[in-house]
């Protein structure tokens, strides 16, 4: 029996119409699968029928597996494929396996010889990269930044270091209801010269993206709570 496959799919970074965001060729593969491994239940539903999905929904099997997912067991979540079937890794939002859990999925999956296909769609660091006008090819993603205080303080200071010993941007995120505490303590802590760019609800009618120095932001301190925000630094 031929192996299924499983597909990376990404998911849309703001409530917009599929067809503005996930290519023709991501939405057909969406539209065909059965099984799905997916984050959380009701965004993936209300994702799946904004992409177009025909089939009952609940004809399709679902498995969680996020955050807080206790078993370690990573087989069932793949026995499909075993079995023949294609299976849809589903992001909350944007890029699967970048910043969430799903990379140790991906990495069982190529130990058990099923073939991994990454689909096209939207990134919000990507697109932040792209419109920030920072180092492209010489950059990384940190992820988060620590909440507390000291270790907050002295990650910024490596990342800031960073960029002007290696000319590299650094992109971090953070969860959006903390936005601006990571923004408080980035321009506090920076240099006054380096570079800060914000892009925020990217693909969403509201995006805005600005890149200043943090003499300049400390003019302005805008409001990102509760905002999906990237924030970039660079000199």
């Amino acid at each position: 029996m031929n192996k299924g496959k499983l597909y990376l799919i990404p998911t849309l970074l703001a409530d917009i119409s599929p067809d503005h965001a996930l290519p023709l060729s991501t939405l057909e593969v969406i539209r065909r699968l059965d099984y799905f491994i997916i984050e959380e239940l009701r965004t993936a539903r209300r994702f799946l029928k904004k992409a177009g999905i025909q089939k009952q929904i609940e004809d399709i099997e679902f498995n969680i597996y996020n955050e807080h997912t206790k078993n370690k067991d990573l087989l069932p979540y793949l026995n499909p494929a075993l079995e023949g079937h294609d299976i849809g890794l589903l992001s909350e939002a944007g890029t699967p396996c970048i910043a969430d859990p799903g990379h140790l999925l991906v990495e069982y999956a190529h130990q058990l010889n099923i073939r991994v296909i990454p689909l096209p769609g939207p990134s919000s660091l990507f697109l932040a990269l792209m419109a920030s006008g920072f180092n492209g090819q010489n950059f990384s993603f940190v992820g988060y930044i620590p909440i507390e205080r000291n270790l907050r303080i002295k990650r910024i200071r490596e990342l800031e270091k960073l960029v002007r010993e290696k000319d590299q941007t650094q992109i971090c995120i953070e969860t959006p209801y903390r936005n601006n505490q990571l923004f408080a303590a980035i321009t506090e802590i920076c240099q006054n010269d380096t570079r800060l760019c914000l892009a925020v609800n990217m693909t969403a009618e509201n995006e805005w993206i600005a890149v200043k120095s943090i003499r300049e932001w400390k003019k302005e301190k805008p409001d990102l709570n509760k905002q999906p925000a990237v924030f970039l630094l660079y000199h």
